[in-house]
């Protein structure tokens, strides 16, 4: 790509920030709307036209841009008893997972984590739920689990997802909690970042010129959450599980093949 051609201070060129308000606002729209899901969406898309090391650390400065953006409307909903010990066990374990790195490669672990998603995913269309919120034990231990798999491959989601969606919760709370949680972790990930110097200027100015889109795009999802019936919500959530698990094992597989 011919260098005069790129935005200054973006390092992008016209082309691919069109590209990438659009991709946002897509994304954005489903962030708003499920409360999950903008991270591995706008990851894959965007990483056709940069390398991942510039795409994710964009990604994760509008990922806590659209939570705080959510939070208000959501903060009644939160169930702060399971979510203090989901993000405990979280932050616990995360060192254990970046460990763990060093033993298991990260994409053999997404394609691992995403076959069970999918299982999981499926159980629960097919009518799987628990008869109550678990304790505290099984709540941190599942905190401790999205956290070794957030420092082994970056994909804490799938453990709280499914531990919220087949709870007795109700998609509101489920929703709610989902956005705090992932706001906690994402401010977490953003601070390791910033102290390894990923966080830079052309990152930060990337995120600052995404924002409307992801603005506009997060308030219209949730617009449409507002508007959405529980069970087909709940049916939405289960089916964007299952798009998700197979993206993620698209990208390992594409990881492993490149490799």
């Amino acid at each position: 790509m011919d260098v005069s051609s790129q935005l200054p201070g973006l390092a992008l060129s016209r082309t691919e920030l069109f590209a990438a308000v659009l991709i946002v606002f897509a994304a954005a729209i489903v962030r708003g709307y499920s409360g999950f899901g903008f991270s591995m969406l706008a990851v894959t898309a965007l990483s056709l036209l940069r390398p991942p090391a510039e795409i994710v650390p964009t990604v994760l400065l509008l990922e806590i841009a659209a939570s705080v953006h959510l939070l208000p409307a959501v903060w009644r909903d939160v169930d702060w008893a399971s979510l203090g010990w989901l993000l405990l066990g979280t932050f616990v374990a995360t060192p254990l997972g970046v460990a763990a790195l060093a033993a298991v490669p990260a994409d053999a672990m997404r394609v691992v984590v995403s076959m069970l998603v999918l299982v999981a995913t499926l159980l629960l269309w097919r009518g799987f739920a628990l008869r109550k919120i678990p304790g505290r034990g099984p709540t941190f231990v599942t905190g401790m689990v999205a956290g070794v798999l957030n420092g082994s491959a970056a994909i804490a989601g799938p453990p709280a997802i499914l531990f919220y969606f087949s709870s007795p919760a109700g998609v509101a709370v489920s929703r709610a909690s989902l956005i705090t949680y992932f706001l906690g972790t994402d401010l977490m990930a953003a601070a390791v970042g910033a102290a390894y110097g990923l966080v830079t200027v052309t990152v930060v100015l990337r995120a600052g010129t995404l924002l409307l889109p992801l603005a506009a795009g997060v308030a219209l999802g949730n617009r449409r959450f507002v508007a959405t019936p529980p069970e087909s919500f709940r049916r939405f959530v289960l089916i964007l599980l299952m798009l998700l698990s197979m993206l993620g094992l698209l990208r390992a597989l594409h990881g492993g093949l490149s490799g």
